[in-house]
């Protein structure tokens, strides 16, 4: 994930937690937030704080792929 200055797209939101193959739930639950609010990042409805973007990036980064 690169270095943003703005918030992140609900595309691109959608994509990094698809990409860390996690649910919406889980997605929330590895950044202390709630579902409702990841689902509404996800639908546009409300934009995602950088500094919850950059947390999210951090730790999805460390989560192994079903392969590995």
């Amino acid at each position: 994930m690169e270095t943003k200055t703005q918030s992140p797209t609900p595309a691109e939101v959608r994509a990094a937690r698809e990409a860390a193959n996690l649910s919406q739930t889980e997605a929330a639950a590895l950044i202390h937030c709630t579902r409702d609010a990841w689902s509404k990042w996800e639908s546009g409805t409300r934009e995602m704080h950088l500094a919850f973007w950059e947390l999210f990036a951090v730790k999805s980064a460390n989560i192994k792929s079903p392969a590995e």
